[in-house]
């Protein structure tokens, strides 16, 4: 069973990229896909962040330290964030770790732990790794040994089985070309107890609420990239990418499928977004 609960809910409709209405999607095929992924990205990625903040009202920040306290970071862990190539996700864990160790400055193992602390930010897209390393400088975290830039396809992760404490994914899992695949690597590279969260763009099922949330999603989104990012064939693309993806339910059951037990999910802004997590037992 999979369990269902509702957060945010006085935030006002202020939606984030994605979702497609009517019909006349781009059909790419299947070995079209990951090249033309890669070239969405590299044209988005320096404004991605940007975006972000205009197509979501910065409910997107919100999104992500929600998803940050589900994983509950602690020192010394091994994290693998996955297309997190802008670092959005691994800075807040960073930070996370980072607090815990101010609240127990006068602890000597926490500083050995803080030392063994790593976060792969693992990325396919140079381009958008070089958006994350350019943030991690500007935040005084350039030579911060915890922080690892790895360019990997999260179809075939280079890392060890076994070897990772927690593993996230936002808004990323739905551009892969075989889902399965990822959750499988997810999977293989999480230690026992380790903890699998995915942070998408999801489906509303409130008949209003979906209406407005498809002409903004169709209508407006599209506009924005061409007029804030000179990119308007990108955003189309980020905008039909939600429609393709699974629903709520059926990514439940394909993350309990790759073997994840204790699978729930939980929807943002009544399903614009949901967090699935997953426990590898």
């Amino acid at each position: 069973m999979y369990l269902n609960s509702y957060n945010l809910p006085c935030v006002t409709i202020s939606m984030n990229f994605t979702s497609v209405m009517f019909s006349g999607f781009k059909e790419v095929r299947e070995e079209e896909k990951s090249q033309m992924v890669g070239k969405v990205f590299s044209n988005v990625a320096s404004n991605y962040d940007l975006m972000n903040d205009f197509m979501s009202g910065g409910l997107h920040r919100l999104w992500k330290d929600r998803l940050v306290s589900k994983l509950s970071p602690f020192p010394g862990m091994k994290h693998l964030d996955v297309a997190g190539g802008t670092g959005d996700v691994a800075f807040r864990i960073l930070e996370s770790v980072n607090s815990i160790k101010r609240r127990a400055l006068q602890d000597p193992l926490n500083d050995d732990l803080q030392e063994e602390t790593r976060i792969y930010v693992c990325d396919i897209n140079p381009n958008m790794l070089d958006v994350g390393k350019n943030r991690a400088l500007e935040k005084g975290l350039g030579e911060d040994k915890s922080l690892v830039w790895v360019q990997g396809d999260a179809e075939a992760l280079s890392f060890e089985d076994n070897s990772m404490d927690g593993y996230t994914i936002a808004f990323g899992i739905r551009n892969v070309t075989h889902i399965e695949k990822v959750l499988s690597e997810a999977y293989r590279v999480l230690k026992r107890g380790g903890r699998f969260l995915c942070l998408e763009l999801s489906h509303v099922d409130i008949p209003v609420f979906k209406e407005l949330y498809d002409f903004y999603s169709f209508s407006v989104i599209p506009r924005l990239g061409e007029i804030v990012a000179g990119d308007r064939e990108s955003y189309q693309y980020l905008v039909e990418s939600i429609r393709r993806f699974p629903p709520q339910e059926k990514f439940a059951s394909m993350i309990a499928d790759a073997g994840f037990q204790k699978v729930e999910y939980e929807n943002l802004v009544g399903g614009v977004v949901a967090i699935h997590s997953g426990l590898k037992i």
